[in-house]
C-alpha cells in the first residue's frame, strides 16, 4: 500500500473511531439527569461531570497546534481538572463539545505531507500515529468509565449502547444474512446517530 494510500485510509478509520466513542459518551450522558453527573461510588471515585472535565482539559492541551507544539501545554492546570465546578449539564456539553471540536480541527489538518512528522507530548517523541492512538486509548478508557457510571446509576432502566443481553443470536444471524462487504464496524452506529438527528 503506498503511503498516501495508509494515511489516507488510516485517517478516515481513526476520525470514524472517534465518533464512535464520542457517540457512546453521549448515549450514556444522555440516560442522565443533572444530579447523576455528579454522582460518585465512593468519595475517592470520578464523577461523570470531573471526568468530562479531564476529557476537555487534556483535548484542548494535546490538539491545539497539534503538529507544533508539546501536547502539555503550559497554560493546562491538569490537577485542576479533577475539581468540580461544572455547575450544570449545559455545562458539561459545552465542556464536551468544545474538546471534541478541538480534536477533529486538528485532524483534518494531518495529511501525507505532514504524516512523517514526530509530535511531543512533554518532551517525548511520537509519530503521528502513536500520538493519536495514544489519545484514542486514552479516551476509551474514560469514556468507558462514563457508559459504566451512567449504567449502575440506571440499573434496569439502562438502555443497551452495543448489542443487548440476550439478542446476540439475532444480530449475528442478521449479520451472516448478508453478503460480505468490506465497511467499518462503527458505520451503522454513526447511522442510527444521524438518523436521530
Amino acid at each position: 500500500m503506498k503511503a498516501e494510500s495508509f494515511t489516507s485510509n488510516y485517517l478516515s478509520s481513526i476520525n470514524k473511531q472517534f465518533q464512535y466513542y464520542k457517540h457512546l459518551g453521549e448515549g450514556a450522558i444522555n440516560q442522565l439527569e443533572t444530579k447523576d453527573i455528579f454522582w460518585k461510588r465512593t468519595a475517592e471515585d470520578n464523577s461523570v461531570a470531573v471526568i468530562v472535565k479531564h476529557l476537555h482539559g487534556n483535548m484542548l492541551s494535546r490538539w491545539t497546534d497539534f503538529l507544533n507544539s508539546d501536547g502539555e501545554k503550559e497554560w493546562r492546570q491538569r490537577d485542576r481538572e479533577f475539581e468540580v465546578d461544572v455547575k450544570d449539564f449545559s455545562a458539561l456539553l459545552e465542556q464536551w463539545e468544545a474538546g471534541w471540536a478541538c480534536l477533529f480541527t486538528a485532524l483534518s489538518t494531518i495529511n501525507s505531507d505532514n504524516f512523517g512528522k514526530t509530535i511531543y507530548i512533554r518532551n517525548q517523541g511520537h509519530s503521528i500515529l502513536e500520538a493519536v492512538n495514544r489519545q484514542l486509548c486514552h479516551y476509551s478508557y474514560h469514556i468507558g468509565q462514563i457508559v459504566f457510571i451512567a449504567k449502575t446509576i440506571n440499573g434496569n432502566q439502562w438502555k443497551s449502547l452495543s448489542i443487548p443481553v440476550g439478542a446476540s443470536s439475532a444480530y449475528n444471524a442478521n449479520k451472516f444474512s448478508k453478503e460480505k462487504k468490506k465497511a467499518h464496524f462503527t458505520q451503522e452506529f454513526l447511522k442510527e446517530k444521524d438518523t436521530e438527528t
